[in-house]
């Protein structure tokens, strides 16, 4: 479905909207544009989904910015992403505002779809009445659940394994019928296993990080070898950012392409820079997870002329150096 897929063709971007944008990745997605002289309108509501000290956190880094207008608020409020289309003339949207987390989404499916679907409905809406044409939205590997690794974006996704996963397709499946449609231009990023410095704390890094230095026991749900292809953050924001370029309507994995590390083998690393050694509390797999993730990253080298360059080694050294120099900070947060 590509309409262009030059490598040479970098986007140039004036004036964007980012929503999510204290979030984890998308945090750092307004950072790096910031620091390529783009004006950005940021939105987030800072819910409670996970400790919003955190997400305070994230913006502080943007305080005084002269590029950014930070918006408290959230992609649910038609009213409210009406008036910002309304006041702003945007090159690009980058939608990364999101309920994530797969085991969650099976307690309160409701709020998953209200803002992955109805929300990201309503950034479209949005970009059809005022003539945006770009759009980059944030989806999941969790939508190749069960098919053959490593895992390429032209694979059937049609049998999700969480209400997480279904409402991403959604959005994806959305986002095509307005391609289609109303001639949006987008760029569909399916994100694998990002990890990096202040990532969320119901995810495993930070969890793992602090329950060795802690001595609490880590919740293994499994034996240990299911395995990830770890990602890691600043690589997944230029990767984004990137895809800001007119493709027409394209699905695109951002992953570390690499043969997938076991959650075994993310311990041992943590226990030998933590000095420490992890306890662990085995429990029975569970049935909303995947076994194994692996991306084939072609297609990113392919559009956009993307590829991971930080090693695991060298982001976990990060993640673990962030959570030693912040670990009052750390240890306070609420998982």
């Amino acid at each position: 479905m590509s309409e262009q897929n030059s490598q040479n063709d970098s986007p140039t971007l004036r004036k964007v909207l980012v929503t999510g944008a204290a979030g984890f990745i998308a945090s750092r997605v307004t950072a790096q544009l910031l620091e390529a002289g783009v004006e950005v309108i940021a939105i987030d509501n800072f819910n409670d989904a996970y400790d919003a000290r955190l997400k305070q956190l994230r913006v502080k880094e943007f305080e005084g910015q002269s590029h950014l207008q930070l918006i408290e608020g959230s992609i649910e409020d038609e009213e409210l992403i009406n008036r910002v289309f309304s006041e702003n003339d945007f090159d690009c949207v980058f939608n990364l505002a999101a309920r994530a987390g797969v085991r969650y989404s099976l307690v309160d499916p409701h709020v998953y779809f209200s803002t992955n679907v109805t929300g990201s409905l309503n950034i479209m809406q949005a970009m059809r009445a005022n003539e945006v044409k770009k759009l980059v939205i944030a989806s999941t590997s969790s939508l190749y659940a069960g098919l053959p690794m490593p895992f390429k974006e032209d694979l059937p996704v049609n049998e999700p394994l969480s209400p997480y996963a279904a409402s991403k397709k959604a959005a994806e499946v959305m986002a095509f019928t307005y391609h289609h449609l109303f001639d949006l231009d987008v760029s569909v990023l399916r994100y694998f296993t990002v990890y990096g410095p202040a990532s969320r704390p119901d995810m495993a890094v930070f969890r793992f990080i602090r329950w060795i230095d802690e001595g609490t026991p880590i919740e293994m749900f499994g034996d240990g070898t299911q395995a990830r292809d770890f990602t890691y953050v600043e690589d997944i924001a230029r990767g984004t950012i990137l895809a800001a370029k007119p493709l027409g309507y394209e699905v695109i994995n951002l992953g570390g392409g690499n043969q997938p590390t076991s959650m075994n083998t993310l311990i041992e690393g943590m226990e030998k820079r933590l000095g420490k050694k992890a306890l662990i509390e085995n429990k029975p797999f569970h049935a909303a997870d995947m076994k194994d993730t692996w991306a084939d990253i072609s297609k990113a080298n392919d559009l956009l002329g993307w590829k991971p360059e930080v090693s695991l080694d060298d982001g976990l050294d990060r993640a673990v150096e962030w959570y030693l120099q912040n670990r009052e900070f750390a240890q306070a947060l609420v998982i």
